[in-house]
């Protein structure tokens, strides 16, 4: 066992187990946008069923992080790993050979749990494993890259499999993963668990889902369908149960979620770094994909060779940051590289809707190499301000912000730009959607014009906000982290040992 702070060949094998794990999740969320039509037209599924068949997976997967990273501090973060392994594994065959579209929604729920318990204890064991900050630091970069290869091989490897096999190829891709993590982790993960927590909660857990579901189901509808009364009484609901949560965890002597993690400055600014940046990537990612296909009128598969790209840009900025935080310190890595994703939301602002297909994909680059920078970064400085045996409730709080970050930047950012559309929109034309538009316009070459410069002045809107956002961040990373302490002091307190058996 290693008992320095010094990362050895065991503890990289253990990584390359994690990091395994992060690619299978972010594959298995991206292959079933391609296998639902042929799924859908197997099972019969409704278009609701549709929507809950893709939906309840990230549902279940939001609503569960903080339980599971929570329980994984108490009962052993290895233990819960590989029990979450074996039942990802055994439900990914159920739903692979559903037999019905109720059947599937309920395996998709299924899946969402036991995602849960994947995520939070990967990267709290990453905590554990790699004590040194910067090895800490480039591993969960590592983490981030494999989770980021995931999300763009994911569509390649689907289009393969649905091309020679049946749908539910789809979901056994994940078994020989699950196999794999069952085997080798025994052998090269540790345990760790924190011997002094108390017993779970359950009105915590009750709270925290009652917090969770409804204001993630609100924000997905209202990206759906607009401000609808539903929709928001659902985010309110939402909004209560925190307040009633919070409260709940202020009175506990073991709490389900430590609330003094957020009174760590270098924790707190590195989590409302992340999630913001969050909501501008999945804002301008949402109009730029739109613009490709029905601006620029590019096919499916050409709006996606397009959007390779900023993908893989993406991908070795993840792993450059802790580099260069190496020469650099990493506050100023941080901000530079939001400094550089402001430069590309700016860019985007020049694009218009005739020729605007290069600015917009170059201004993409440059605002996803921007983020990866921040992200990979900021996640080791809340895993490192974290102590040891909250690091699941740390890992669980960076990942659950991370799906309200999408979902807010969908629903806010999305509705901007829908706004700035329909009020561009020319004199005739009454539509909510561009794709409305499209149809409503498309005998008329200038009316039809109009709506596409209609939509690329909501796209700039987005990119304007964005810009002003990832400025403002910038400025907020230097001010709070660059006089943070030195975590590899803090380090050198004592840590409970790791054990193997």
């Amino acid at each position: 066992m290693n008992t320095t702070s010094t990362a050895g060949k065991r503890d990289w094998i253990a990584l390359g187990v994690l990091s395994s794990i992060a690619l299978l999740l972010s594959v298995d969320v991206s292959v079933l946008y391609l296998a639902l039509p042929h799924l859908s037209s197997e099972l019969g599924a409704s278009a609701p069923q549709q929507l809950w068949i893709m939906d309840i997976y990230s549902f279940m997967l939001a609503g569960f992080l903080v339980t599971m990273g929570t329980l994984g501090d108490r009962i052993g973060r290895r233990r819960l790993l590989l029990a979450g392994s074996a039942a990802f594994g055994l439900v990914s065959v159920a739903a692979a050979f559903s037999s019905s579209a109720e059947m599937l929604v309920v395996t998709r729920a299924l899946l969402g749990i036991a995602g849960a318990t994947l995520m939070p204890s990967s990267m709290a064991l990453i905590r554990n494993i790699f004590r040194d900050p910067k090895q800490m630091g480039a591993a969960i970069g590592i983490w981030f890259s494999c989770f980021m290869v995931g999300m763009a091989a994911g569509p390649l490897v689907g289009g393969l499999l649905l091309q020679h096999f049946w749908w539910g190829s789809a979901f056994l891709l994940g078994v020989p993963f699950m196999v794999v993590v069952l085997v080798a982790g025994p052998l090269v993960l540790p345990e760790y668990r924190d011997g002094t927590a108390g017993r779970l909660d359950l009105a915590s857990v009750a709270l925290s889902l009652g917090a969770i579901l409804p204001a993630i189901y609100g924000l997905k509808e209202i990206t759906r369908s607009g401000w609808q009364p539903a929709a928001v009484l659902a985010v309110a609901a939402g909004a209560a149960m925190g307040v009633l949560f919070v409260r709940r965890q202020r009175r506990l002597a073991d709490p389900l979620l430590d609330l003094r993690l957020f009174g760590d400055r270098a924790f707190a600014a590195s989590l409302t770094i992340l999630m913001l940046g969050g909501v501008v990537m999945a804002g301008i990612t949402l109009t730029v994909t739109t613009f490709l296909q029905s601006v620029a009128g590019l096919s499916p598969l050409a709006a996606g060779l397009w959007m390779i790209p900023p993908s893989l840009v993406m991908i070795v900025a993840l792993s450059a940051g802790p580099m260069l935080a190496r020469r650099v310190q990493p506050a100023y890595v941080m901000a530079g590289g939001l400094a550089l994703g402001a430069a590309g939301m700016a860019l985007m602002t020049f694009a218009d809707a005739s020729g605007g297909v290069a600015v917009l994909v170059v201004g993409l680059v440059l605002a996803q190499a921007g983020i990866a920078l921040p992200m990979g970064l900021g996640n080791g400085i809340m895993m490192a301000a974290a102590p040891p045996e909250k690091a699941g409730s740390a890992a669980s709080i960076s990942e659950t912000s991370g799906e309200f970050g999408v979902a807010v930047g969908v629903a806010a950012l999305g509705s901007l730009a829908a706004a700035v559309f329909r009020a561009g929109l020319p004199a005739g034309v009454d539509a909510d959607t561009l794709a409305g538009a499209v149809a409503e316009t498309l005998g008329d070459p200038a009316l039809l014009a109009g709506a596409r410069a209609a939509y690329t002045s909501g796209l700039h809107a987005v990119a304007g906000v964005g810009a002003a956002v990832f400025l403002g961040l910038a400025v907020l990373t230097v001010a709070v982290l660059r006089a943070r302490p030195d975590r590899q002091e803090r380090q050198a307190t004592p840590e409970p040992a790791l054990t193997w058996s």
